[in-house]
């Protein structure tokens, strides 16, 4: 009887452990000295790779001895494709710095430069969700000390932050 009721415990428990969840960080802060707009985005590496072989018909290998050498454009190309910002309602391009590989995540960099003194920011924001319908991708933004958030999902991809 005893193991029964530990059995009941532990399922529901095992049960969350099996699941996995699609959630993506992107980090915006407005760095005033430089007039640029820094922001950090980490995904789950297996999930952006699935996602670009699938669009584009490739395979990245990502962290491995045979990634392709022109992975960094394919990010670039699928970033741009599924991550717009506008700042005081004008579309702005930011550059691609480069990537990171943390256990299995990956954090890409990306700037804005010539941005003086943002009032608001839209954030339109599908990234995996083609691939992954449950994708959600949290945005947090710092304004001269003032910080907000947006969460974006399948359901709404797109958001605006006033500061």
């Amino acid at each position: 009887m005893k193991k029964f009721f530990i059995f009941l415990f532990l399922f529901p428990l095992l049960s969350f452990t099996l699941h996995k969840y699609y959630i993506a960080l992107t980090e915006i802060e407005y760095i005033e000295d430089t007039q640029s707009v820094q922001m950090i985005m980490n995904v789950f590496m297996d999930d952006i790779e699935t996602a670009i072989n699938k669009e584009y018909h490739t395979d990245l290998r990502i962290a491995t001895k045979n990634e392709l050498a022109t992975i960094n454009d394919y990010f670039y190309t699928y970033l741009k494709k599924h991550f717009k910002v506008n700042i005081n309602d004008e579309e702005k391009v930011y550059k691609f710095i480069g990537k990171e590989y943390d256990g299995n995540i990956v954090y890409f960099y990306l700037e804005i430069e010539g941005v003086s003194s943002p009032k608001s920011i839209k954030i339109t924001n599908d990234i995996l969700v083609k691939h992954f319908p449950e994708q959600q991708n949290l945005i947090k933004a710092t304004v001269k000390k003032q910080r907000k958030s947006l969460f974006l999902s399948s359901d709404n991809d797109k958001g605006l932050l006033k500061f």
